[in-house]
């Protein structure tokens, strides 16, 4: 993440201590976070997709593994007929 956000700034010009610099900075002009803050809303399909995710990468839930790309999309098109 901090990579990606000194890439990000770098092709603006500046540093990641400038960037948060000018974060505080409006802040402070703004009296609280420059910016408003949402709680995000996912589909249902979306918040179930994150929940799998998040299971596989904890190792409470197996990754599926596939021995071809045709096996792979053999699947996904038999969770499409499903759906």
């Amino acid at each position: 993440t901090k990579n990606s956000a000194e890439e990000l700034f770098a092709g603006f010009g500046i540093t990641l201590a400038d960037a948060v610099n000018i974060f505080l900075h409006m802040s402070v002009i703004e009296g609280g976070m420059p910016f408003e803050i949402k709680q995000p809303h996912f589909s249902a399909e979306t918040e179930s997709a994150i929940r799998e995710s998040r299971e596989i990468l904890s190792g409470n839930t197996p990754a599926r593994h596939y021995s071809s790309a045709r096996e792979l999309f053999r699947e996904l098109d038999a969770e499409e007929k499903v759906t």
